[in-house]
């Protein structure tokens, strides 16, 4: 039977090091990009909300119950999003009371 040479080069610290670092850098930047991005989509439902809220005090707009609907997103959207942004903030402050 043939033996099979070892491969030299890298050795496995090298390796884990430098995955780790483009797993955190990776994870950071999706992290961040969806807040960014979930805090685009609520601004957007509420300015659709303002405006469907705006359309009906003006009679522009007479579906009362399309406009609710509408209301109720922007505000459950924005509920989520300060839930989140609590649980985050929960997650820092936890995160500086670690001894290191």
């Amino acid at each position: 039977m043939m033996e099979i040479p070892k491969i030299t080069g890298l050795s496995s610290p090298q390796i884990d090091s430098s995955i780790k670092k483009n797993a955190t850098t990776e994870t950071v930047n999706a992290f961040g990009n969806f807040l960014k991005e979930s805090i685009r989509n609520v601004n957007k439902q509420q300015v659709v909300a303002d405006k469907a809220a705006a359309d009906l005090a003006t009679g522009q707009e007479t579906d009362i119950h399309g406009t609710m609907i509408t209301l109720q997103k922007a505000g459950i959207s924005f509920e989520l999003l300060m839930q989140v942004r609590n649980k985050v903030i929960s997650a820092y402050e936890e995160i500086k009371r670690m001894q290191i």
